[in-house]
């Protein structure tokens, strides 16, 4: 795949790029593959904002997306590759045998045409999903499950993969794409390959109209606001925060700060992410 570049029509068009889309052979997607898709802005059931920087945005309606692969031992054929609006990842449309389709989020370098299926006895090939215990060590897998028959819950945006770095007893290592390794059970399934749209990180939107169409709404600055507003706000002229770290307009400090409250699985974290290796 590779980036669209725009002319310098506009200051916003300098440096702005985009998908070129070349890897996407349908253009409306599977219609029993669909719901829609309903947009809070933001809001709870009180109708309060929960999430800042929420709403508008294009409308969109969601894709069934099968990250479970508990259809086992039935060969697919890949009938098409197709964008979808709700992640980075492209989807690939399955036919299997007995006439069932499903999405599945597309590995790199899988065509239409291609055959691929669920299940220990499945080969090692880009997009087949099987156990951990079936997969050899080195082998770079996504879409990995956490809990057994639960649907793979890491490793899913575009060009995502993390590796199979060793097995022992019930569990292997895991590197994930963030450095951090991690015990997963040798039970719980994975998609072998890589993710595809590897180019997602290189695209610059070039202007504010497109994070709108994306939904997320302006961030204005702490320091800009008043006191009664944000923990930064407030003072004569530009100035600094006036503390010893940074707050949330809640008061809670950020960056650095740790948050992580869930110890009930520290035990499955070998090595954090950002460790350096000695």
């Amino acid at each position: 795949m590779a980036l669209k570049k725009y002319k310098p029509t506009s200051p916003s068009r300098r440096g702005m790029s985009g998908y070129d889309f070349e890897e996407i052979t349908k253009d409306k997607p599977e219609r029993s593959l669909l719901v829609p898709r309903s947009k809070s802005g933001g809001r709870n059931a009180h109708g309060r904002i929960t999430v800042r920087h929420r709403g508008g945005g294009h409308k969109r309606q969601i894709r069934i997306v099968d990250f479970k692969r508990d259809k086992r031992d039935i060969p697919a054929r890949v009938a098409a590759i197709e964008y979808d609006p709700n992640r980075t990842a492209r989807l690939a449309l399955l036919n299997y045998a007995d006439g069932e389709k499903r999405y599945i989020i597309a590995p790199l370098d899988i065509k239409v045409g291609d055959e691929l299926m669920a299940g220990p006895t499945a080969e090692i090939r880009n997009g087949n999903s099987l156990p951990i215990s079936s997969i050899p060590v080195g082998t770079m897998i996504h879409n990995v499950e956490l809990n057994e028959g639960r649907g793979g819950q890491l490793v899913r945006t575009a060009g995502g993969g993390a590796q199979l770095l060793a097995k022992e007893g019930e569990y292997a290592q895991v590197r994930l794409p963030s450095g951090e390794v991690r015990l997963v059970r040798q039970t719980c399934y994975a998609t072998i390959g890589m993710l595809g749209n590897p180019e997602h990180n290189n695209i610059k939107l070039g202007k504010a109209g497109r994070k709108r169409h994306r939904g997320i709404r302006p961030t204005v600055r702490g320091t800009a606001m008043s006191p009664r507003d944000h923990p930064h706000g407030g003072g004569e002229g530009r100035s600094p925060i006036g503390m010893p770290g940074p707050k949330s307009p809640w008061g809670q400090p950020t960056l650095g700060y740790k948050t992580r409250r869930n110890k009930a699985t520290d035990k499955y974290i070998v090595r954090r992410r950002g460790k350096k290796r000695r």
